[in-house]
């Protein structure tokens, strides 16, 4: 007879279960699953906002601001965990850094005119830019460049010994217009040119950023190395500060057509770049569509990696076709831009 004193306990007893192990297992919401989805939201968090606020931050930000296409992964895996551990509201959290991710994802400025191949301009040439790695890469840089053909090639970390093939009598009679300054190693730089070089100078940097204006078919165009700094984890005000000087350059450009080429440490996803093209210079592998191909580190690319070698051109210039070369020696990926001056 039922006197209705039975207990959740006893019916399932009934039933042959084992009560206590079974309403365990039910509301088990594996903990640790659920701290570290956390942990990692809370980490995504943090970058997203500096990013949201359009300011670089202190370290880590930067660096992982360098990666954010690359936040999905771990968004995801914090979703799953979430999920797993029935945290509903860790869950959400999870949906918003996607959605977050997923709109910085969109290319930073506008694509190339549809019909910029077809327009008529009064010149043309091809840029080439290389981070050497120390001039391990020197080698095969000398090749590319006599592969390739372009007619202004900026290198970065140009060593001893790169400066000496760059004096390679064959290669000053192809590049007879240059500049090679830093003094060799990661400092090292270098412009090359086809054209003629005029009102020489430099951007001040612990690297050396050597410019230039050339003489383009009787068209002045500014040409600028750049090489700031890396972010470094707990040193990156100087990173900050060279960006900052390259972005005056462009500022102070007025209706000059300028390029500006080379290793700037830093990707669409870093005010202190961003602040580079607002003064009105644009990214050219972006105008191509490719906003997102990485360029650093090689071992890694174009899987995984960051993009943070660029041409950049003002107005006057744009970009027709160019691609990404890998060249033996260096943990970067070299970029190669045909360009139309208007």
């Amino acid at each position: 007879m039922y006197t209705g004193a039975d207990t959740r306990q006893d019916r399932d007893a009934a039933d042959g279960g084992e009560p206590t192990q079974v309403g365990r297992r039910r509301g088990r919401r594996h903990p640790v699953v659920g701290a570290l989805s956390v942990l990692t939201l809370l980490v995504l968090t943090v970058a997203l906002a500096f990013r949201i606020g359009d300011e670089d931050g202190p370290t880590p930000v930067p660096q992982l601001l360098a990666f954010l296409p690359w936040f999905l992964a771990p968004a995801w895996l914090a979703a799953l965990g979430a999920a797993l551990s029935r945290r509903w509201l860790v869950l959400l959290w999870a949906l918003a850094v996607l959605a977050g991710t997923g709109w910085f994802l969109r290319p930073y400025g506008p694509p190339a005119p549809a019909d910029s191949a077809a327009r008529p301009a009064k010149a043309q040439f091809r840029v080439l830019t290389a981070n050497l790695k120390y001039g391990a890469a020197t080698a095969d840089l000398i090749r590319t460049v006599r592969r390739e053909r372009p007619q202004i090639v900026s290198v970065q970390e140009c060593d001893a010994r790169c400066a000496v093939a760059l004096r390679d009598p064959a290669l000053r009679k192809e590049y007879p217009h240059r500049m090679v300054t830093g003094g060799g190693g990661a400092r090292g730089s270098a412009l090359l040119s086809v054209y003629p070089l005029h009102d020489r100078s430099e951007v001040r940097g612990r690297l050396s950023m050597p410019a230039a204006v050339a003489d383009v078919h009787g068209e002045r165009v500014a040409l600028q190395v750049a090489h700031p700094m890396p972010p470094k984890p707990g040193r990156t005000a100087a990173w900050r500060v060279e960006l900052d000087r390259l972005r005056a350059v462009a500022a102070a450009r007025g209706k000059l057509p300028t390029l500006m080429a080379g290793d700037f440490n830093s990707s669409q996803d870093h005010a202190a770049f961003r602040a580079i093209l607002r003064t009105g210079m644009h990214d050219a592998a972006r105008m191509l569509g490719n906003s997102r191909t990485p360029t650093w580190p090689t071992r890694t690319t174009p899987v995984l990696g960051a993009q943070i070698d660029h041409v950049l051109l003002s107005e006057t210039l744009l970009p027709v076709d160019g691609e990404f070369l890998d060249l033996r020696g260096t943990d970067h990926r070299a970029l190669l831009v045909n360009v139309k001056l208007f």
